[in-house]
């Protein structure tokens, strides 16, 4: 028989990527972009030998940030050093925000590790350290990653989420100006990973699940929610559980208001559908767009306001194994991290089969990003 395999059809990349860096240490999950075009990346310690949790990218090369100092956790002091950071995001008035989970190897949370930390970009320093009370974040708690709204309140507040896969999902609400913080849709269904029987995520044509001694298989991905969005009004916050292939979406209003009760912010909460595929990250644009990763297509995805419920392909490319975190640049750009997290030793029958670099991705999307000041 003839051989025609090179002429046969195949799949084909959609949109262009740029690469941006490569890392060949330990994994990344977050990055963010000034407004003046600096690049921040994070390192959660997950089992990886992490030199510093928070980084630059300076001439292509990471960088410790804000220093080498901060990044070395003391267990003694641990509310004013780095334990294992999952998200690093640029704020409306162009600070940078590190989100520390304070749980390497997702292990129990102490008080003063989980924190919100701002540094001044034009200083390079700490100005402002939030903690979290041991009520919201919990000791199974696994803050993901947050967005900001600056024109509420005196200084504004900030929405997390808490992914554990251990413990009780939900939103979380700070205040800015007075360090106070706050559960919302604490175990809602819509915070919560879908069981095995309802969701089965299949990644480079392989189930994700982990199999039992006893043979059976169980979630391998049990996170709930996790990647998180504002609205270009600051109206709705956009939330997804890793563990799902839906989008939600709740009242800003609803989420800040104390003197709501659960039951009054849930009925606020909009199932917004199928997003295409399961994915971690979310993003918008000041547009009204929402974006979101599917690690299931190496790709992500965009929902246009003018086509609400219709998602779209922005980029779809063999090497974005795994899309993580997607960060909106004034420059134009999306920028994407993609660090094979489902080729880890716990998702592959115990073998690592990560392949280094990891490596930061953009697209031009020529959008802006969301500045609620």
């Amino acid at each position: 028989m003839e051989n025609r395999s090179e002429g046969l059809p195949a799949e084909q990349p959609v949109g262009e990527l740029e690469e941006v860096a490569h890392f060949h240490g330990a994994m990344l999950t977050g990055v963010t972009v000034s407004h003046r075009g600096r690049i921040f990346v994070n390192y959660p310690k997950w089992g990886d030998d992490v030199a510093f949790t928070v980084a630059e990218i300076r001439d292509g090369e990471a960088v410790a940030y804000p220093n080498e100092a901060i990044n070395r956790t003391d267990s003694d002091d641990l509310a004013n050093t780095l334990v294992s950071v999952q998200s690093v995001v640029v704020d409306p008035a162009d600070r940078l925000w590190i989100l520390d989970t304070g749980s390497p190897l997702f292990k129990p949370t102490t008080y003063g590790g989980p924190k919100l930390v701002c540094v001044d970009l034009t200083s390079d320093t700490v100005v402002k350290t939030i903690l979290f009370a041991q009520d919201v974040a919990l000791p199974t708690s696994y803050l993901n990653d947050v967005r900001f709204d600056l024109r509420r309140g005196a200084e504004g507040v900030a929405y997390l989420t808490d992914s554990s896969d251990q413990g009780p999902n939900a939103l979380v609400v700070v205040d800015l100006a007075t360090g106070q913080s706050w559960r919302r849709l604490h175990e809602h269904p819509s915070t919560k990973a879908e069981p095995l029987t309802d969701f089965m995520p299949v990644v480079e044509c392989r189930p994700v699940v982990a199999r039992q001694e006893d043979g059976t298989v169980a979630p391998a991905i049990a996170m709930g929610a996790d990647g998180i969005a504002i609205s270009a009004d600051g109206a709705r916050l956009y939330y997804c559980p890793l563990a799902s292939r839906r989008l939600y979406s709740v009242a800003t209003d609803a989420l800040v208001d104390r003197a709501l009760d659960e039951a009054a912010v849930a009925a606020t909460v909009h199932d917004e559908g199928d997003k295409g595929g399961a994915g971690d990250g979310l993003e918008s644009d000041a547009q009204g767009n929402v974006y979101a990763t599917n690690y299931e297509h190496n790709a992500v995805l965009r929902r246009r306001v003018d086509t609400v419920g219709a998602w779209e392909t922005v980029v779809s490319d063999p090497r974005l194994l795994w899309p993580d975190t997607l960060s909106v640049a004034a420059d134009g750009y999306l920028y994407i991290t993609a660090n094979q997290l489902h080729r880890q030793a716990d998702y592959r029958q115990g073998q690592d089969e990560r392949v280094k670099p990891y490596t930061l991705f953009r697209t031009r999307i020529d959008a802006r990003p969301v500045l609620l000041r």
